[in-house]
C-alpha cells in the first residue's frame, strides 16, 4: 500500500523534521552568521546538485532580497574535471548535499578551504566528506531518508537557508514567522485526499510545464524534478517571464500547465500569466492559498494556510510532492525506487 512506502512516510514526517531542525540548529546558524559578519562576506557561492541545487535557487532569491548578498551557483566541473577553479575572494562557499559524498561538490569546498575562504555545509550527514571540508556544518536532523526522491531533506534545506537569512538580518519577526512553518506544512499535508483525486485526471500525462517566479522559481524546478524522477513525465520548469520568451508556443488546447502562485508580491504577475494560459486554452493546475487565484484554475490545489512569501517555497512544494506521489501509485510505479536511480549519486 502507498501508506507503507518510505516516500509517503517521509513526506508526512516533514512537520516533525522542521520542528527538530529549528530546535537543534539555531545555535550553529548564529555562529555562522557571526562569522559572516566578522569576515564581512560580500557574496555567496553554492555548490549543489539535483534537489539541493533547487534549494540553492531559493537561496539566490532569499539571501539576495533580504541580506543583499549576491549568490552564484558553482560550476563543479571547473574544480573536479578541468581543475581550473575560480578565485573565491571574500565569499562564503556553501555546500548543500543530503548525503555529503558527491566528489564534485566536495571538491568545490576543498578548494575554497585551500584558498582560505569561509566554508559551510548543509547536510543530513554531519560526518560526511563534505562536512569535513566545512568550517561550519548545519545538520538537517531529518533522520535517514530511504526513498530515492528527496522530500523531507529538501524542505529542511530550505528551512536552513531561511534560518540563516533571518539570523543574518537579525529580524525577530522573520524568526517568529519561521517557527510557524511546521504547522503550515502540516496544513498543506491535510489536502492529500483532494490531491489524490486530482491525480486521477493525469494518469496518462506525458509532458507538462511547471511555472513559478520569484522565491517559487525554485519550487517549479523541484516539482518538475519530482515528476520526472517518480512519474517519468517530461516536466519542464520555467519562470513566467522566461516562458513568454518562446516556450509559450508549446501551448495548445488541454496542455497541462502547473502554476505555483501563493500570496505575495508576485501574485498579480502570476494571475496575469494565468490569463494568458487560458487564452491559449492550456489546462491550468494551480497551487495557491488565494481563493481568487484558485478560481482561475481548472484544477485548484489549495494551500489551507498562508505563509509569508519568503517562506512559501517550504509549503508550496508539499502539494507538488503529494501530486507526484499519488501519480506514482496510480501508474503502478515503485515510489521508493524509481527506475535507474539510486539514493546517493556521485558525480565528478
Amino acid at each position: 500500500m502507498l501508506e507503507q512506502s518510505y516516500l509517503f512516510r517521509e513526506i508526512h514526517q516533514q512537520p516533525e523534521v522542521l520542528r527538530n531542525f529549528l530546535a537543534e540548529e539555531t545555535g550553529i546558524v548564529h555562529r555562522l552568521a557571526a562569522e559572516i559578519a566578522q569576515r564581512d562576506i560580500t557574496y555567496v557561492v553554492i555548490a549543489a546538485r539535483g534537489t539541493s541545487d533547487n534549494a540553492g535557487r531559493y537561496a539566490k532569491y532569499l539571501l539576495g532580497a533580504v541580506n543583499r548578498l549576491p549568490v552564484a551557483l558553482a560550476t563543479p566541473s571547473l574544480f573536479s574535471i578541468y581543475q581550473r577553479p575560480p578565485r573565491f575572494g571574500n565569499a562564503l562557499v556553501l555546500g548543500i548535499s543530503q548525503s555529503g559524498v558527491s566528489p564534485d561538490i566536495v571538491a568545490v569546498l576543498a578548494e575554497a578551504r585551500r584558498q582560505g575562504a569561509l566554508t559551510a555545509a548543509i547536510t543530513n550527514f554531519p560526518d560526511s566528506d563534505l562536512a569535513r571540508e566545512a568550517s561550519c556544518v548545519i545538520n538537517l536532523n531529518a533522520g535517514i531518508e530511504h526513498a530515492v526522491a528527496a522530500t523531507k531533506t529538501y524542505t529542511a534545506e530550505l528551512a536552513a537557508i531561511a534560518l540563516l537569512s533571518a539570523t543574518l538580518a537579525d529580524d525577530r519577526e522573520m524568526l517568529v514567522e519561521l517557527t510557524a512553518i511546521p504547522d503550515t506544512v502540516a496544513g498543506a499535508l491535510s489536502t492529500g485526499d483532494d490531491i489524490a483525486r486530482a491525480a486521477q485526471r493525469y494518469r496518462y500525462m506525458r509532458d507538462c510545464v511547471i511555472i513559478g517566479r520569484g522565491y517559487n522559481y525554485a519550487t517549479a524546478f523541484e516539482l518538475a524534478l519530482k515528476l520526472k524522477e517518480l512519474d517519468y513525465i517530461f516536466a519542464e520548469p520555467y519562470s513566467s517571464a522566461d516562458f513568454l520568451h518562446g516556450p509559450l508556443a508549446l501551448l495548445e488546447h488541454g496542455f497541462p500547465a502547473v502554476v505555483i502562485a501563493p500570496s505575495g508580491r508576485m501574485l498579480p504577475e502570476m494571475q496575469d500569466f494565468m490569463a494568458t494560459l487560458r487564452e491559449r486554452e492550456a489546462e491550468i493546475v494551480t497551487i495557491s492559498d488565494d481563493p481568487a487565484t484558485l478560481a482561475l484554475a481548472d484544477i485548484p490545489l489549495t494551500l489551507p494556510r498562508r505563509a509569508p512569501e519568503w517562506l512559501s517555497p517550504i509549503t508550496a512544494i508539499v502539494p507538488g510532492q503529494l501530486l507526484a506521489m499519488h501519480l506514482t501509485h496510480i501508474r503502478g510505479y515503485d515510489p521508493d525506487h524509481p527506475r535507474g536511480l539510486r539514493k546517493v549519486t556521485e558525480t565528478r
